[in-house]
């Protein structure tokens, strides 16, 4: 018997998801949480074998829960099922350990056969993802960038973002200034969504 977590803030969807996959003989949902914090406690107090997680929970998102998971219980393996089929969330989730990335809208069938092969210790990947992954190549912000844009998103001004990150307002401007050369957008509100929509941000 293969025991899951189930991590998804949606309550329909997680529910519809463990019923799903309680229906396989071989998988049993032992655990389920709302949040990406309570991720490691729960998989760690219900000894389970596979985590499936949401990329975007509050408290953690889903590849830092992963993170915890590679590095605390690395004997877990981590399946992440999101609606967010973004390449750049699939190269950040590999990266902390995950075994696997598929988008919530695979056919039950093939979901529970994504969990035992993830339990087998292959990998498995959304093919499609995988192609666009290849295709469009690592982020191209830095580290800094990237909180600045985080920081831009809620539509505060250059001064808030730097009281914000406790850094000066012209390194901010200059932030910002590259962040948008590098996505190819024309303002600082389009640099934000590129950046989104490619994957390159955790929101």
């Amino acid at each position: 018997m293969i025991k899951l977590l189930l991590a998804d803030d949606q309550a329909l969807v997680r529910g519809a998801m463990a019923a799903l996959l309680d229906m396989e003989t071989d998988l049993k949902v032992v655990a389920e949480v709302g949040r990406g914090d309570e991720v490691l406690a729960a998989a760690r107090d219900h000894d389970v074998d596979v985590a499936l997680l949401d990329v975007e929970m509050p408290g953690l998102d889903g590849v830092a829960a992963a993170r915890e998971l590679h590095k605390h219980l690395p004997a877990v393996k981590v399946l992440m099922v999101t609606t967010f089929g973004r390449a750049g969330y699939l190269r950040q989730a590999m990266a902390a350990g995950a075994s696997g990335f598929i988008v919530k809208d695979t056919p039950a069938r093939q979901l529970a056969d994504a969990v035992r092969r993830v339990q087998e210790g292959l990998r498995v990947v959304d093919p499609e993802l995988a192609a666009q992954s290849l295709a469009q190549g690592e982020s191209p912000l830095t580290d800094r960038e990237s909180d600045v844009l985080r920081a831009a998103r809620d539509g505060g001004t250059v001064a808030d973002i730097a009281r914000d990150l406790r850094l000066s307002e012209g390194t901010v401007r200059n932030h910002l200034s590259s962040a948008i050369g590098k996505t190819g957008a024309r303002t600082r509100a389009e640099a934000v969504r590129l950046a989104l929509d490619n994957g390159w941000l955790l929101s």
